[in-house]
């Protein structure tokens, strides 16, 4: 039995502190792998919901989910103009330190992001599709075929991690040390504490000093691009580095390996590889139906109302994408994986100002790590029987997969 992180810090709380724990409902492995009996209960009987053992409200169904996602104004990222003390477990931040871009609110999001915008367009991206497609298939070289192999720490975990590394101008020999950093900062449980601060304070170090020796350069790495940058402050530009490097390798990671799950799960290996499924639009199926992003927090910012619920200003807001996206009232036969469902209005990459950055890249890389699995191994046998979550993120801790020419 995994016992629940709120019961171990409760005795903690004020009114005004909230953690980074999972919902009683959420409390163990198995509901943390298949949260969605309880997102369906939800959306069904409290569809907007206070938890006042976290002090937050829970959002399940998609129109109060895609308002909360979309308005900026009214619900804010931007949690450190409140009085709502948050404790640590965030990934993307390191107590005492400039907040991330994922948790700021325009004008200062919009600074902090739009010049690293155009080298996340779809044209952009699609220019390194030699250089990634080069990537996996290096990856894919080592595998020895044949045999059961655990793919996350094979494949799909290095591979993302490589990508974002060389968009960053990272220097292979350090992709080790990337993977761990990540690992660390998004462990929620306590014993992992310690160490995610100090792979936080790690990444800061590393970037600092990076940033200060690309300043003045001309280089075309996504970390001169912003070390250049007169609009940004050293701490920000730090923070934007780690930020990336995270963020862009820990989603995609699980958003991959989901991809495989969810072709094990419903027998797709061969209608996939065959283009029977088209892989772009079953990509999306995948992003709907096991988001790497189940829920988001906001903050209110006024008095608002949501599904006839009136909420004060100043209350923490935990949107359920992942209950969103299996909203009947959304999408036919929401509880059904189906590869062909087009149009999907998926709310997976979030909405608004703060729409996922590299959206266009997880799914260049998912199609890319599909396509060269499908191409090197006849044989794709995932054991699904004993997966375990991780924490922080939506995903699996392991993947052990039978591979063979």
């Amino acid at each position: 039995m995994v016992v629940s992180l709120v019961d171990e810090t409760m005795a903690h709380a004020d009114e005004r502190t909230v953690f980074s724990a999972p919902p009683a409902a959420l409390s163990d492995e198995q509901s943390q792998l298949e949260p969605f009996d309880w997102y369906e209960r939800m959306r069904r009987t409290a569809p907007v919901q206070y938890d006042d053992q976290l002090n937050r409200w829970h959002l399940f169904r998609y129109e109060d989910v895609a308002t909360v996602l979309r308005d900026h104004e009214r619900f804010t990222a931007d949690i450190s103009s409140t009085d709502i003390d948050l404790v640590d477990g965030d990934p993307f931040e390191t107590p005492g330190t400039t907040s991330s871009m994922l948790r700021t609110a325009p004008p200062d999001h919009s600074r902090r992001r739009t010049f690293a915008a155009p080298r996340f367009q779809p044209g952009a991206i699609a220019e390194h599709r030699a250089e990634f497609d080069a990537i996996a298939t290096d990856l894919l070289d080592s595998i020895e075929p044949n045999s059961t192999v655990e793919l996350i720490d094979a494949f799909t975990h290095p591979f993302p991690v490589t990508v974002i590394a060389s968009l960053l101008g990272l220097p292979p020999v350090k992709h080790d040390q990337f993977r761990e950093w990540s690992l660390a900062t998004t462990s929620l449980s306590p014993t992992d504490a310690a160490a995610a601060r100090s792979a936080r304070e790690e990444m800061r170090a590393y970037f600092s000093k990076l940033v200060r020796e690309r300043a003045d350069g001309d280089g075309d790495d996504l970390i001169s691009l912003a070390a250049s940058n007169d609009a940004l402050s050293h701490e920000e530009t730090i923070t934007f580095c780690t930020t990336i490097l995270v963020a862009g390798n820990v989603t995609t990671v699980n958003l991959i390996t989901s991809a495989l799950w969810c072709f094990a799960e419903f027998d797709l290996f061969e209608a996939v590889r065959s283009g029977a499924i088209d892989r772009e639009t079953v990509i999306e199926e995948v992003l709907r139906y096991r988001s790497p992003a189940q829920s988001v927090r906001r903050v209110t910012t006024e008095p608002v109302t949501l599904g006839g619920t009136q909420i004060d200003a100043n209350e923490l807001l935990v949107a359920y994408i992942g209950a969103a996206n299996r909203d009947p009232a959304r999408f036919e036969d929401p509880e059904a994986f189906k590869p062909e469902r087009t149009p999907n209005p998926h709310l997976t990459f979030g909405g608004g100002v703060h729409f996922c950055l590299g959206a266009q890249l997880a799914r260049l890389e998912t199609a890319i790590a599909i396509e060269r699995l499908l191409d090197r191994f006849s044989v794709i046998e995932p054991d699904c029987s004993s997966l375990r979550p991780q924490s922080l993120v939506y995903g699996v801790q392991e993947f052990p997969c039978y591979l063979a020419l």
